[in-house]
């Protein structure tokens, strides 16, 4: 690590020039805006090509600006073993099930989704790191979290969102769980700082997005003829804006995000990062309601509430931990 450092010197004052407060608050808007982006993106693009065109474009831009900084991939057939994992888990995956969830819920909903990433992360904590201090308490509170679910799922009345839709969000928002525990298990002796393994992450979900994009074509060629075909829904929003809402997604929500949480993880720790998670849902449900004109029901605001709860007693700190 520290001969791999010393290669990139310039990589480190990069790191440390903006606070990483900031970019935590920074990541709080993008994140929480990428709702509203996928769902503008919708109008015209499946949700295979909004996931597609997303990494592609953010891996682009991290590739080059790792190249500008002079940085480096990892290396190793092991390492890039676990990165086709980690790739899966925190762009590929997560980005196709968000996309198709929106489909058929609001952006707001799926903004809440997202904040099952605390939950997921105790839960694949407790499973795949017994030696990591999970606490009776936590357990509780996945427990709570669960609970607060089954509330905005709504199973008791007609009134509920469609649950194949809010279970491909709450897929997408434990995969990321899924995807950093993974990281802190396999991959963190092989980080070289600065943006080597945010990029390696994105490239990897790249290459894994071409033979699933492939596979989605095959299956849709009576309304796609090519992979690239775009297909209108018929509403009053221009293609143009439902891409350039995408490559934004792409460039600013994927790329530059990617970079900027890595840069969180790293000097506030995966705890910390993770409770982006509870401004996420309050972003995606503002920009929702005021240009999207959603509205959500009484239940599944209370249900957020219960989340979002939970998610807040499973990312305090340990007893005694720094």
């Amino acid at each position: 690590m520290t001969a791999a450092t010393a290669s990139s010197p310039v990589v480190a004052p990069r790191v440390q020039r903006v606070p990483w407060p900031a970019k935590y608050l920074a990541l709080s808007v993008i994140w929480g805006s990428s709702f509203l982006l996928m769902k503008v993106g919708l109008h015209a693009m499946a949700p295979v090509q909004i996931a597609c065109l997303r990494i592609v474009t953010g891996a682009s831009v991290i590739l080059g600006l790792l190249h500008l900084t002079g940085g480096r991939l990892p290396t190793g057939r092991r390492t890039w073993a676990h990165l086709l994992v980690s790739g899966l888990f925190l762009s590929a995956l997560p980005f196709v099930l968000f996309a198709w969830g929106e489909t058929r819920v609001p952006s707001a909903l799926a903004g809440i989704g997202n904040a099952t990433t605390p939950l997921a992360t105790v839960v694949c904590t407790f499973l795949f790191l017994p030696s990591a201090r999970v606490g009776s308490s936590r357990l509780v509170a996945v427990l709570v979290g669960f609970l607060g679910v089954v509330v905005i799922m709504q199973p008791w009345t007609a009134d509920r969102p469609d649950l194949a839709g809010f279970a491909a969000t709450l897929a997408g928002g434990a995969c990321y769980g899924v995807g950093w525990t993974y990281n802190r298990r396999f991959l963190a002796g092989v980080d070289f700082g600065g943006l080597s393994q945010p990029a390696a992450t994105l490239l990897v979900g790249a290459i894994l997005m071409v033979p699933t994009t492939l596979g989605w074509w095959l299956l849709s060629r009576s309304t796609h003829p090519t992979p690239w075909t775009l297909v209108h829904d018929g509403s009053g929003t221009a293609t143009w804006l439902a891409v350039g809402a995408v490559l934004v997604l792409g460039v600013v929500g994927t790329g530059l995000a990617y970079m900027l949480q890595f840069d969180v993880v790293r000097a506030a720790g995966p705890t910390v990062a993770s409770t982006i998670t509870y401004l996420i849902p309050v972003v995606s449900v503002v920009l929702g309601a005021a240009l999207l004109s959603e509205h959500l029901t009484g239940w599944e605001y209370a249900g957020a509430a219960i989340v979002l709860s939970a998610a807040v007693v499973v990312s305090r700190p340990t007893r005694g931990a720094r």
